[in-house]
């Protein structure tokens, strides 16, 4: 499965909101350095979820603020 998240670094609350069935907003208060943000995204949609972190992949996007991510 693949979705769509637009990933907003260095908000003020970590927060997922889910548009659709596979469009996503995420915030995170992690900086966009070195993939700190990447990161905090992935855990907070494995969160959300409630799958295991290590069955996200980001396809496309990894220096953007759009991202297409694959789940295993």
């Amino acid at each position: 499965m693949i979705i769509k998240a637009k990933v907003t670094p260095k908000a003020k609350v970590n927060k997922v909101t889910q548009l659709d069935d596979t469009h996503f907003e995420i915030h995170t208060m992690a900086a966009p350095d070195k993939g700190k943000a990447n990161d905090a995204m992935i855990k907070l949609l494995a969160k959300h979820l409630g799958l295991s972190p290590s069955s996200f992949n980001i396809i496309k996007g990894a220096t953007s603020r759009h991202k297409l991510v694959r789940i295993k």
